[in-house]
């Protein structure tokens, strides 16, 4: 039997690592290659395959109800946004993704992106190979230790992000409703309401997964009970924050700046005003990358594939699909 096996979209420079872990397991295999930005292109090449390997491409309950022989779908990353896990779970899809791919890297990335937003140190760098050599430039900067650090979702990400926060004096408060106190308690970390994380903390990080229930979960009436001098940081999903409350917010001063990494629109436009704005850092969501990271995501994303099509359990499910 020849399995077929669709990538719908992928921008690394190959999938050599996927297509080797695999025939490991598959001798016998068919890879097609797309590059799908829309449902209809997933749905042209989509047909009688499979399995498929996603990125960013929508695999929407229009797509997966036309998908006839399909037995898992397996993204490259720890969100599942792209997929419709009702329609699969209806169809009987397993759906993979890899949770623990890039931890370090993405805790280490909101670390950054808060030291460098409250030492000011991209603002230093730009204004010094400008000509301009004046520390007072940065004002206000305030002391690290004692200061507070919310993080919303308290799951594995955030954990390392705590740690590490805590290395530099910072307390570390989070909201999240489905992790229990003592779990909270082990990593000296206190649990509270979202309301009370905004108006107390000096930093808040997001780390939580987008959902229906999450879209905008940081909006104008959020960004109001910031403090003023509070900085936002996001390496999760851009939709989590309202963007235009954002920017109004930005534009009004209730809030010192934001380090983003992930955005509404991604490419950002190039009218966005964020661009404009010296008290925001943008990155063009990198924070999960690295040389390893990469590896690692591309080998587990194929193992998963392999598993499910070779009746082995995965280890990374979302959805198990039909036994």
């Amino acid at each position: 039997m020849t399995f077929r096996i669709l990538f719908s979209d992928y921008d690394y420079a190959s999938v050599e690592i996927e297509e080797k872990v695999i025939r490991k397991s598959l001798p016998d295999v068919e890879f097609i290659h797309a590059q799908c930005k829309t449902e209809e292109d997933v749905i042209e090449v989509a047909k009688g395959v499979d399995a498929i390997i996603n990125q960013y491409a929508p695999i929407s309950r229009n797509v997966i109800e036309k998908l006839s022989n399909c037995k898992v779908v397996a993204r490259y990353g720890v969100g599942v946004n792209t997929i419709d896990i009702d329609a699969a779970a209806e169809k009987n899809i397993t759906v993979c993704n890899v949770t623990d791919y890039c931890l370090d890297e993405v805790s280490d990335h909101a670390i950054t992106l808060l030291l460098s937003l409250a030492r000011k140190v991209t603002l230093f760098n730009n204004q010094v190979k400008e000509g301009d050599w004046d520390f007072k430039a940065g004002s206000p900067i305030f002391r690290l230790r004692g200061r507070v650090l919310g993080l919303l979702s308290f799951g594995n990400i955030a954990k390392k992000v705590a740690m590490k926060g805590q290395a530099f004096g910072l307390k570390v408060i989070a909201y999240d409703p489905f992790i229990p106190k003592e779990v909270a308690k082990e990593y000296n970390v206190e649990l509270v309401e979202l309301d009370d994380l905004l108006r107390r903390s000096d930093f808040v990080s997001i780390h939580t997964p987008l959902t229906d229930d999450t879209h905008h979960i940081i909006g104008a009436e959020q960004l109001k009970l910031m403090k003023e001098e509070a900085f936002i940081v996001n390496t999760s999903r851009g939709a989590l924050i309202d963007e235009k409350a954002l920017i109004q917010a930005l534009h009004n001063n209730e809030i010192a700046g934001a380090g983003l990494d992930v955005l509404e629109v991604e490419p950002i436009p190039v009218d966005n005003p964020l661009l404009e704005m010296d008290q925001v850092l943008i990155n063009p969501h990198a924070a999960w990358h690295s040389v390893e990271a990469q590896e690692e995501l591309k080998t587990k994303t194929a193992q998963n594939v392999a598993d499910v099509l070779t009746g082995v359990e995965p280890k990374y499910i979302v959805y198990p699909g039909k036994k």
